[in-house]
């Protein structure tokens, strides 16, 4: 039985968390710094919506998911390296999907495919189900 402490390794521990000039791992705005404040950020150019690259983030939440939930997306992160040669991992994957949504919902407003799942789910608790 080893003793040892699992440890990440130096590629892990060095890697670069500034932004790159590399086309798939642009910021928020496509590319331009994001604004410094919320409010800045609400009124700046539109562009599209990405997801941020892996990165020191300075926010933080905590999601709880169902285990079906947690291995579907598990399956999605695998599917993605082993289909189209993307390595990402699970968070990376989660911030590009709430990119796509609040595109859509910022795009469509009332026929966004987050309200009508909403409002979908609202209408199952009404009745009970």
């Amino acid at each position: 039985m080893n003793r040892r402490a699992s440890l990440p390794g130096a590629a892990e521990l060095f890697r670069p968390t500034a932004p790159t000039d590399r086309p798939d791992e642009g910021w928020l705005d496509g590319g331009r710094p994001a604004p410094a404040n919320h409010h800045a950020a609400h009124h700046a150019a539109p562009g599209p919506r990405r997801g941020t690259p892996r990165q020191k983030h300075t926010s933080k939440i905590t999601v709880y998911v169902s285990d079906e939930e947690l291995l579907a997306l598990e399956h999605a992160r695998l599917a993605l390296r082993a289909m189209h040669g993307l390595i990402v991992d699970r968070g990376r994957v989660v911030r590009e999907a709430i990119a796509v949504v609040l595109a859509d919902l910022e795009e469509r407003g009332e026929d966004a495919v987050l309200v009508r799942r909403l409002r979908h789910d609202s209408a199952d608790r009404a009745a009970g189900k």
